[in-house]
């Protein structure tokens, strides 16, 4: 059976197939099967294994453009881009530009709440009634059932908001300027039963990471995205990674478009115009592959977080289907993958309509961004991303 894509989750489903009706907003541009291949952009490496991986997202897989970052084995970051920026215009994919980045936002949010629980803030072992009152109940959900560290690991039972909210293809376009307060997204998951009991399953659900953005704000008393800003983005020095403000749909600076199309084969819709709030603490910021990059080696090598709260983060569950192929495992907000060369990597990644982002980091160094301006409307293409990651970490320079 296929699905319609999620456009915060960490991974896409296939789009159902078939003959759709007319979309409900935005320009139809060239279908992803029929983009030739990859327009002259600068920055190019001909002869690098990366850069023939990501001209093969674009000429192969019908992406309309691609932007990498990769730290080799040898130290050096190497940035890549295919394909074009705009498909009305063809103009080349900007280098190390402004992208959405979906659910890698988790990441933020879980350094941001593990901080909090390495000042005393937070207590993994409480419970979400404690810090959220009444916020979580009906249909069998029950917040007083549920801990903090549940919400982190994805081990909560609850049902994910975007199964409410996201019904049919054509929502990926009709929904992507609509306005969602963060209780609104809680409160759509709350109408569907929960999936197991709590800490007895794994699954991913975006709705644990909107009550643990809501967890941070009851305890600091401010914004997440202004929380997320002081503790992790200006320490780092962060400068292409930003939280949008309400209401603000557009990319700022350098960035190429971002397309959805609503079933294989069909027209790329151009949606780099709209409200990111539908992810907020689960998949709002906006950032490039350098910083994200950047970030994720930071987290890895130790630099944002004490060493009980490091070791309990990195700690991990089996996280079945997280990834349509490998065997991955979830910590809290960080996910853990072996590599086809040998050793493990770490990492999240992210959609939302217009971008996926995957990422991977190890500890000896390497680490490699690769962002695609397009959701994958099949299981192949999200594979072939996600299979580029672990080629340029296991490429020798």
């Amino acid at each position: 059976m296929s699905h319609t894509a999620v456009p915060t989750r960490r991974r896409t489903f296939t789009i159902a197939g078939g003959a759709l009706a007319a979309l409900t907003a935005g320009a139809a541009l060239a279908a992803p099967s029929a983009f030739a291949g990859p327009a002259e952009a600068p920055h190019r490496v001909r002869d690098d294994a990366v850069q023939q991986r990501i001209d093969r997202l674009v000429s192969e897989d019908g992406f309309p453009g691609v932007l990498a970052s990769v730290r080799g084995t040898d130290g050096h970051v190497r940035d890549y881009t295919a394909g074009v920026g705009d498909l009305t215009n063809h103009r080349p994919v900007p280098r190390d530009a402004h992208v959405r980045i979906g659910s890698n936002t988790k990441t933020f949010t879980a350094v941001v709440a593990m901080q909090l629980v390495g000042e005393g803030r937070i207590d993994l072992n409480a419970t979400v009634e404690h810090y959220l009152p009444g916020v979580v109940h009906g249909k069998g959900n029950d917040g007083s059932r549920i801990t903090v560290h549940q919400l982190l690991q994805q081990t909560s039972g609850l049902p994910d908001y975007d199964d409410v909210i996201f019904t049919k293809p054509e929502d990926l376009v009709g929904k992507s300027h609509s306005y969602f307060e963060p209780r609104r997204l809680v409160d759509a998951a709350l109408t569907q039963p929960p999936h197991f009991a709590p800490g007895t399953k794994w699954e991913y659900s975006n709705t644990n990471y909107i009550l643990a953005g809501l967890i941070v704000e009851r305890v600091t008393e401010r914004p997440i995205g202004e929380e997320i800003t002081r503790r992790i983005i200006e320490p780092l020095g962060l400068r292409d990674t930003y939280w949008p403000g309400v209401g603000e749909q557009s990319l700022r600076g350098r960035h190429p478009q971002g397309y959805v199309a609503t079933a294989p084969g069909a027209p790329w819709v151009d949606v780099t115009r709209m409200d990111p709030s539908l992810g907020w603490s689960a998949g709002q910021l906006v950032s490039s592959p350098g910083d994200l990059r950047a970030f994720f080696e930071a987290l890895i090598g130790g630099k944002l977080l004490k060493p009980a709260q490091q070791a309990a983060m990195t700690k991990t569950v089996p996280a079945p289907g997280f990834e349509p192929t490998g065997d991955w495992q979830y910590g809290l907000g960080v996910a853990r993958h072996p590599l086809p060369c040998g050793g493990y990597a770490w990492g999240h990644g992210g959609d939302i309509q217009g971008f996926e982002t995957r990422n991977l980091v190890t500890t000896d160094g390497r680490s490699a961004v690769v962002a695609v301006t397009g959701l994958p409307t099949g299981e192949k293409m999200l594979t072939h991303v996600t299979d580029t990651v672990d080629a340029a970490l296991c490429a020798k320079p």
